[in-house]
């Protein structure tokens, strides 16, 4: 039997329901004027900015990680990598372009003049200003960083103009996230018996408190919400659950050993792991004003887009597939066969399933790609302190594949929850980068 055919089948309607909308946003991020271009990314550049983002980087994953203390900010008492480090960057684009004039500001319109102003010194003023005011106590992590980039700038007019408008723009971001809804105070989670919801591993599954985070730059995280999942009683249903239940079990004969290295791959915890690899798109052009232009756009629509993917999965709180093997019997799907004993072969994050969070991460990150160099054929690399290996995507539709496909083969989820994580990412980058960071009028 032709497995992927009867896939394909299966999901037919499912898939309409996301491919369509993604394949008509795409047409817009075409290059122009004729066939796409390739573009292979490397990250031998350095500037102010990859400075900075791993200034950042390292402040945010310091924070501290208890919940209530009357010495920090609701930033170090929870701290959101995607959040906080998106934060940096608005400011560090908006210092940029108040100076330099190419593209628009995000969020801040600095009255400090730009022209004649230091770039250097306005965007450590602006990365040092939100990372002062949002983790203060993490100071000896970009105290001393910000000293040495400051002494190495020659005193001057120059200077002092370019640390008034980076200080400006960093207090004005810093505004614009106040009270950002991370602190909201959530009730006791209670795991549902009903067939398809989700049973949580332990009282608090995590990251409940995303969907009260205000967006950057989405009408609400409700806006490109997907479509449920296909019903427990569906073929689309049972052809994932058999696909996953086959592929994904700790004792899987079909499963090879490069299928179990891909799954294995993608398990190092996202704060690392991101923010290590997205700072190679930092450090891939000496332009300064390109580099705070696309960390911008990638971190304001991976911070728009993994809230929103929470949002989706505490909306429909629907069941793991450990959860959904164990209680086949309770489906009410004969085409699902219940499996008391199976076991996913890699451990199962404690949230909801639908959609998937890294394939929402992974369409977003490869959306905003497309949409800064025009063109799909995006070469880049990306490694994991899990198998410590490199891999390299020849494009982000390979990248995006991957990132899906190997949450099957951990066990931890169904197609239909990557499909529709993809199209939810695709959605949000493809409205933040037409909606922002664009050229100057």
């Amino acid at each position: 039997m032709n497995t992927d055919l009867t896939l394909r089948q299966s999901f037919a309607r499912f898939l309409l329901a996301f491919a369509i909308p993604a394949v008509l946003g795409l047409a817009a991020c075409a290059a122009p004027g004729g066939p796409a271009t390739s573009v292979t990314v490397t990250a031998n550049q350095s500037n102010v900015v990859s400075y900075w983002n791993d200034i950042a980087n390292k402040t945010v994953l310091a924070a501290p990680t208890v919940n209530t203390t009357v010495n920090t900010t609701a930033e170090e008492q929870r701290p959101a990598f995607f959040h906080d480090v998106a934060s940096v960057h608005v400011a560090i684009y908006d210092a940029v372009v108040a100076i330099e004039g190419r593209y628009k500001p995000f969020a801040v319109r600095p009255k400090a003049p730009g022209a004649g102003a230091s770039v250097e010194a306005a965007v450590s003023a602006a990365a040092y200003g939100v990372l002062k005011t949002l983790f203060p106590n993490c100071s000896e992590v970009y105290q001393a960083a910000y000293e040495q980039r400051l002494a190495a700038i020659a005193d001057g007019q120059a200077k002092t103009m370019g640390l008034a408008l980076g200080s400006e723009v960093a207090a004005g971001v810093v505004r614009l996230r106040a009270n950002d809804g991370r602190n909201v105070a959530l009730a006791p989670y209670v795991s549902s018996a009903a067939p398809g919801q989700f049973r949580s591993a332990n009282p608090t599954p995590i990251f409940r408190h995303f969907p009260a985070i205000k967006p950057f730059a989405l009408n609400s995280l409700d806006q490109f919400r997907p479509a449920p999942p296909p019903a427990l009683n569906s073929a689309a249903y049972a052809a994932a659950f058999n696909e996953t239940r086959s592929l994904g079990s700790a004792d899987s004969t079909v499963r090879t050993a490069e299928q179990l290295e891909a799954a294995r791959f993608h398990t190092e915890p996202p704060p690392p792991s991101v923010t290590r690899n997205l700072g190679r798109f930092a450090s891939s052009t000496a332009d300064v004003t390109d580099a705070a232009r696309l960390m911008a756009m990638i971190y304001v629509s991976f911070a728009d887009a993994i809230a929103a993917c929470f949002e989706a999965k505490y909306h429909y709180n629907t069941w793991r597939p450990v959860s959904a093997i164990h209680r086949a019997d309770a489906d009410g799907n004969d085409a699902t066969p219940i499996d008391a004993a199976w076991k996913p072969v890699l451990p199962t994050p404690n949230h909801p399933e639908y959609p998937a969070a890294h394939s929402c991460t992974s369409g977003s990150v490869g959306e905003t790609l497309r949409g800064y160099y025009g063109t799909p054929n995006v070469t880049f690399t990306w490694d994991s302190n899990v198998t410590k290996t490199t891999r390299t995507y020849m494009g982000i539709d390979d990248f995006n594949t991957d990132a899906g496909i190997a949450r099957l083969y951990g066990g931890m989820h169904f197609r239909f929850a990557t499909v529709a994580g993809e199209a939810l990412g695709k959605r949000v980058a493809q409205w933040v980068t037409s909606r922002h960071f664009g050229r100057q009028d």
